[in-house]
């Protein structure tokens, strides 16, 4: 690659900075330009960064940005995303890609006519756990993966976000908040799905601020809260789906898939890297993630790439391949998550009509290929 692609972001809330900071880890992508509608929250980010903030406006008609990365709240994903193609720049968007089949085809038309690509997160089954765990069940450690099961279940949010109210509305709550990372990660271990069905519930209309300078103002909720599925995959492995914003505790693990001759333990896909456990009956190990470089933690305990997938995609572009999180991934994981309400609202399964394939693995020589070199 002659020169990394030059991106330009749109919102510069909390997640811009992981976006910002990790373009000095990355070769393929550098961030040159910020805008949001808050004009000094995009001055305070630009001058955190050494970036040059802008308009929405005059950001989209910088004819040196390339990929626009889309950080705004879920329910503007597509109009940002609409506007960011229409400008002829290809668009990488933070999950949920979109909240429905219709507004993605509609993206996905536009950018086949301009030639144009479109990425989303998450990219975090990019990471060392997940993709070891990818290997481990493509060679057959653990035979082929019948069935499995899903946690992802606390109290909410808040108790701690000073601005809860988008996590409880039409878009948001744990299906399309926290289901982008575990039903991708899913997609990548055993392929797109045929299947769901669902029931939900809504225990509390309204939740109470705990901190910050709203504390003790209540939100509505206006989206189901827990929500338990059972998906259907096209390989014929049916998975238990558990997601929940209204438990105190629980001692589930995260992801547990069950195969015909073994058990794998994939830790949270909401993270890179994690314990990956392997049981073959009785036996137990932790599997090491022998080089990979998305398991070392660089963000606190924590090991924190966000932005791989954007490199990715800048690469891809360069070099004339498929980005791995790429628009048909992400459109397949909005089409499950809103057949999963849907089935929960109505009572009967839904059959998933999208399809897309497996995105190509990432081992460690590949991640490597995405780190300049000082870094790697």
């Amino acid at each position: 690659m002659t020169h990394p692609v030059k991106v330009g972001i749109i919102g510069c809330g909390n997640i811009s900075a992981a976006y910002m900071r990790m373009a000095s880890f990355f070769k393929d992508y550098t961030v040159t330009a910020c805008a949001d509608l808050n004009m000094a929250l995009a001055e305070s980010r630009a001058a955190e960064f050494d970036l040059t903030a802008l308009s929405v406006d005059d950001l989209l008609a910088d004819a040196e940005i390339e990929i626009v990365v889309n950080l705004t709240i879920p329910a503007a994903h597509f109009e940002v995303s609409k506007s960011i193609l229409q400008a002829g720049k290809h668009v990488y968007s933070e999950k949920p890609f979109v909240l429905t089949k219709d507004e993605g085809a509609a993206l996905n038309q536009i950018a086949t006519q301009s030639g144009l690509r479109i990425g989303s997160a998450p990219d975090t089954f990019l990471g060392a756990s997940h993709q070891k765990a990818r290997a481990l069940i493509d060679a057959g450690a653990i035979g082929k993966v019948t069935s499995g099961t899903i946690h992802v279940m606390s109290n909410g949010m808040e108790s701690w976000h000073p601005n809860p109210d988008f996590f409880f509305l039409p878009g948001a709550g744990p299906i399309f908040d926290l289901g982008p990372y575990y039903i991708t990660n899913l997609v990548q271990l055993l392929g797109p799905l045929a299947r769901v069905t669902a029931m939900s519930s809504t225990p509390s209309s309204h939740r109470t601020i705990g901190n910050g300078p709203r504390e003790g103002e209540q939100v509505p909720v206006k989206t189901p809260t827990t929500v338990h599925a059972v998906l259907q995959f096209s390989n014929g492995a049916i998975i238990s789906y558990g997601t929940s914003w209204d438990v105190q505790a629980h001692a589930h693990s995260n992801m547990e898939l069950y195969g015909e001759t073994g058990t794998l333990f994939v830790p949270d896909p909401n993270f890179f890297a994690g314990d990956l456990r392997h049981d073959t009956g009785g036996r137990c190990e932790t599997i090491a993630l022998d080089d990979h470089p998305f398991a070392e933690p660089n963000d606190g305990d924590n090991a924190n790439y966000r932005g791989a997938g954007l490199a990715d995609m800048a690469a891809a572009i360069r070099d004339g391949r498929v980005h791995r999180c790429n628009d048909e991934i992400a459109l397949h994981a909005v089409d499950v998550m809103g057949a999963i309400l849907t089935s929960a609202e109505t009572g009967s399964s839904v059959a998933i009509t999208t399809g897309c394939d497996r995105p190509a693995p990432l081992d460690a020589k590949a991640a490597s290929a995405l780190i300049k070199q000082e870094t790697a």
